[in-house]
């Protein structure tokens, strides 16, 4: 019944746990799962939720994305994506207008390439939108009148 997916996250679950030396009963204290559950999800006979995921990336101080490309809950491009971003939004470099604005022409670049960007993303920029806006809302690349 176990989905390859899920036994390849298995297996990567295991060989992160032993490099972080943490028994199973460890991690399984730190997620804050149970040792059984944790145990089957090692062995490919269970799919955990993208939230026992999280918990158990947290607890291994590893990225989520990951853990959710390997039990087939997030492409892999997908992850790529989120990964940019969330380097862009840690970034204390930049204020949060910069960021908003380079997410803004990240997501042109990507429509521009032929990217599906179709609906609005977490950052509010929609499919339909043309690239960067400055402060008050009207295009950036457009000259002011």
């Amino acid at each position: 019944m176990a989905s390859l997916n899920v036994g390849n996250l298995g297996e990567y679950l295991r060989e992160q746990r032993r490099t972080a030396q943490l028994s199973l009963r460890q991690l399984a204290d730190a997620a804050g799962v149970s040792n059984p559950y944790l145990s089957q999800i090692e062995r490919g006979l269970r799919k955990p939720s993208a939230e026992v995921l999280q918990q158990v990336a947290k607890a291994l101080r590893i990225s989520a994305e990951t853990l959710y490309v390997r039990a087939g809950i997030l492409d892999e491009r997908e992850r790529d994506e989120l990964e940019t971003r969330a380097v862009i939004l840690a970034d204390p470099s930049i204020n949060e207008r910069q960021k908003q604005v380079l997410l803004q022409i990240y997501e042109s670049f990507r429509k521009e390439n032929g990217i599906d960007v179709s609906g609005t993303d977490a950052f509010g920029m929609g499919a339909d939108d043309d690239g960067p806006r400055t402060a008050d809302g009207s295009d950036a690349d457009q000259p002011s009148a």
